[in-house]
C-alpha cells in the first residue's frame, strides 16, 4: 500500500515602506500550504509540525495583547551538557523530550504538578561515537507515530520506544561508527516509513538516506548520495531540469577516480513530504575534503537537493546548489513546500534558505529555479543564472592551497545553519534567523585516513558589515526579498515558530527568548534564559486547556565557532515551559507536589568537554 493511500540584547527592526500599507490579516504574497497531516491544533508530533516542515501553529491564545505577560510556568533539566537543538513533541497529556548524547528519552506527564517524569529509556549508545562527531553530540529532533517515540542515535543506530511505557520497541544498527558516520537528524515519519540519513561526512564517509519499516526498522530503501546511478536509486524516472545534472552515472563520473567513495554528502538535515505528489524532500552535504582543488569536477550529488518516490526511494530530479562546493556550504537546510502565486498561475514550490547565502524558490514538481536572491550578505558569487541554474562566481572567492585568501562571505557557517525557518500561510512570509559573517580562508593538501578527519580548510570568521553576527528577518518567497529584519549581537541560531495570532517565537545565542509581530518585525516580549538558545521553540495546548510555549535553552553544537565573542553563554540543559502570567501546572497557591513514576538517571560529565 502506497503512503499516499495510507495518508488520507537590544533589538533593532528595519521595515519596507510595504509594511505600513499591510492589514492585519492580509498575505503579503498569497502563498498557501498544505498543513497536512492536520494533527489537532494543540498536539506537536513532529518536528516541524507538519510534513511541508512551516512550523506554523493555529493556536493563537497567546497573543499580541497578552504576550508581553509570558512567564516561566515550569522547567525540566536533562543533566546532559552537549548542545540542545531538538523541540519537544506533545501528544495528549504527556511532553516527550530526548538529550543529546547518550540520548535518554523523557516522558512528561503533562496533566500532574510540575510535569513529572512518566517514563525514562537510556539506550546507552556507544561511546566512541563522542570521538566521530563533527559538531558536537547533538541530537536534531525526534518523532511520535504509531504509538512509538522513534529517533536515532549518535553510533548510528535508530530505535522506537512505546510511548505509553519506555520500553523499547526495536533498534537496528544502521552504519559502523567505527569507521566514522554518525546520526544527528531528526527522523521523518510518514505512514509506516520512517526516514533517516546519515552524518559525518567531515570523515571522508559516502553519505546514505533511507526509508525504514515502522513496524521493525527493517531496510525498506536505502539511497547512497555518491556513486553509480544503481546505487542512487537513479532510474528512468530521474529528470533533473537543468543539463548540466542530465547524463549518466554523474554521481561517479563528476569526480576524481573513486573520490566519491569519501565524497561526504551526508544527508543529515531536515526532510519534507508532499501527499500529493507522494515524494520525500532532502538536501546532502559538502563534499570532501573540504579542499577543493583535491577533487575536480561537479561532485555530483554534494550540496544538492533530491526529491525522491516516498514508497521506492527512486529518485525524480534532483538541484545542486553549489556545484564543486568550495566553501563548505551544504544543501541540507530545510525545504518549506508552499503553494504560490507565479505568472498568472499557482507553483508547487519550495523554498530553501541556503547556506550558501541565496534563498530559493524551487518548482518542486521538476526541479527548476524559480527565484535565487540573497537573503544575507554574500560576495562569493555574483547570481544564479536561472537559465543554467548555475552560480557565477567571483574570481576572488576562489580558496587557494597554502595562500590566504581574505574576506570571503559566508564564511563555512554560511548565511543559515541547520536551524530551521518557519512560514505562516497567513501572513504569506518565511521567518528565519541567519548569520551575517566572513571568513579569511587557506586551504591544505589533505590525506584520506579512515575515520579520521578528511578536511583542508582552515578559516578564520569575523563579523560581517555592520559588526552584529545576526539577524532575524521575514522574508517574501515570491518576490525575493526581505521584508522586516531584527539585529542580533550574535548569530541567531535557533528555530522559529508562527502562530495563528501572527505571533514568531526564536531564540539568541546570547539567551533572549523572544515573541515577534510576525507583521511588522515589532519585538513584543523578551525572556533571558540560562543558556543560549540553539533549539528550536514549539508551542501546544495543556491538559488544562491553556496554550504554552517551550523552548530549550542548551547553547553548543555549530553555535561553539564564535564561543569567545562577548555575549557567547555558558552550556545549558533545561527546557522553558511558558504561559500567559505563568499559570498552569507548575505553580499555584498551596503545597503542590510531584507525582514522578521513575527517576532520572546519575547526569555524568560529557567524556569530551568543549574546547
Amino acid at each position: 500500500m502506497t503512503l499516499r493511500n495510507l495518508l488520507l540584547g537590544a533589538a533593532f527592526v528595519f521595515a519596507t515602506p510595504a509594511l505600513a500599507a499591510t492589514t492585519a490579516s492580509k498575505s503579503f504574497t498569497g502563498a498557501t500550504a498544505n498543513l497536512a497531516p492536520n494533527d489537532p491544533a494543540g498536539q506537536w508530533t513532529r518536528q516541524a509540525r507538519d510534513y511541508a516542515n512551516t512550523r506554523y501553529s493555529p493556536l493563537a491564545q497567546i497573543n499580541k495583547a497578552n504576550v508581553g505577560r509570558l512567564r516561566i510556568a515550569w522547567s525540566f533539566s536533562d543533566g546532559q551538557m552537549y548542545g540542545h537543538e531538538g523541540a519537544p513533541l506533545v501528544v495528549g497529556d504527556t511532553m516527550y523530550v530526548v538529550t543529546p548524547f547518550p540520548d535518554i528519552a523523557y516522558a512528561l506527564d503533562l496533566s500532574k504538578p510540575g510535569a513529572p517524569i512518566k517514563w525514562v529509556y537510556q539506550p546507552n549508545p556507544d561511546p566512541r561515537a563522542i570521538g566521530k562527531a563533527c559538531c558536537d553530540k547533538v541530537l536534531r529532533g525526534w518523532a511520535f507515530a504509531d504509538g512509538k517515540l522513534i529517533y536515532n542515535l549518535l553510533d548510528d543506530h535508530t530505535v522506537a520506544v512505546d510511548a505509553g511505557t519506555g520500553k523499547e520497541v526495536w533498534r537496528v544498527q544502521l552504519d559502523d561508527v567505527t569507521k566514522g558516520p554518525t546520526m544527528t537528524q531528526a527522523a521523518f515519519v510518514v505512514g509506516n516509513k520512517v526516514y533517516v540519513g546519515s552524518s559525518g561526512g567531515e570523515l571522508g564517509t559516502n553519505g546514505w538516506f533511507q526509508a525504514l519499516d515502522i513496524k521493525d526498522g527493517h531496510t525498506v530503501w536505502k539511497a547512497m548520495t555518491n556513486g553509480p546511478d544503481a546505487g542512487a536509486l537513479i532510474g528512468p524516472d530521474f529528470h533533473p531540469f537543468y543539463s548540466f545534472m542530465q547524463g549518466k552515472n554523474l554521481g561517479e563520473t563528476s569526480w576524481p577516480t573513486d573520490a566519491w567513495k569519501h565524497g561526504a554528502s551526508a544527508p543529515w538535515g531536515w526532510v519534507s513530504y508532499d501527499p500529493d505528489l507522494n515524494e520525500v524532500y532532502y538536501g546532502t552535504s559538502n563534499p570532501g575534503p573540504r579542499t577543493s582543488s583535491q577533487r575536480p569536477g561537479l561532485n555530483l550529488w554534494s550540496a544538492a537537493v533530491f526529491a525522491r518516490d516516498a514508497d521506492t526511494g527512486a529518485a525524480k530530479w534532483a538541484y545542486q546548489f553549489t556545484p564543486h562546493d568550495e566553501w563548505d556550504y551544504d544543501g541540507v537546510n530545510e525545504n518549506v513546500l508552499i503553494d504560490i502565486p507565479w505568472k498568472g498561475g499557482h507553483r508547487k514550490v519550495m523554498v530553501h534558505f541556503n547556506r550558501n547565502g541565496f534563498a530559493y524558490t524551487i518548482d518542486r514538481t521538476n526541479g527548476e529555479v524559480l527565484v535565487a536572491k540573497p537573503f544575507g550578505y554574500q560576495n562569493w558569487a555574483k547570481e544564479i543564472d536561472l537559465k543554467t541554474g548555475m552560480p557565477v562566481i567571483n574570481d576572488a572567492a576562489h580558496p587557494i592551497v597554502e595562500k590566504k585568501v581574505t574576506n570571503i562571505c559566508p564564511p563555512d557557517i554560511g548565511v543559515k545553519n541547520w536551524n530551521p525557518s518557519a512560514f505562516s500561510p497567513r501572513t504569506g512570509l518565511l521567518y528565519a534567523g541567519v548569520f551575517n559573517s566572513c571568513m579569511d580562508l587557506t586551504n591544505h593538501i589533505v590525506e584520506y585516513i579512515p575515520s579520521s578527519p578528511y578536511d583542508g580548510m582552515e578559516m578564520a570568521r569575523h563579523a560581517g558589515p555592520g559588526g552584529n553576527w545576526g539577524e532575524f528577518i521575514a522574508w517574501d518567497p515570491v518576490a525575493g526579498k526581505r521584508v522586516w529584519s531584527i539585529k542580533e549581537n550574535l548569530y541567531v541560531w535557533s528555530g522559529a515558530v508562527v502562530t495563528g495570532s501572527d505571533l514568531v517565537f526564536y531564540g539568541t545565542m546570547d539567551g533572549w527568548f523572544r515573541a515577534v509581530d510576525a507583521r511588522s518585525g515589532k519585538v513584543l516580549w523578551s525572556q533571558k534564559l540560562g543558556s543560549g538558545i540553539t533549539a528550536a521553540p514549539m508551542t501546544f495546548i495543556g491538559p488544562d486547556k491553556r496554550q504554552y510555549v517551550a523552548v530549550y535553552a542548551g547553547v553548543g553544537g555549530g553555535a561553539g565557532v564564535i564561543r569567545r565573542e562577548k555575549g557567547y553563554m555558558p552550556g545549558g540543559n533545561t527546557l522553558y515551559v511558558f504561559s500567559v502570567d505563568g499559570n498552569g501546572i507548575g505553580n499555584g497557591t498551596s503545597q503542590l507536589v510531584s507525582q514522578a513514576g521513575a527517576a532520572a538517571p546519575v547526569s555524568v560529565p560529557p567524556a569530551a568537554a568543549h574546547n
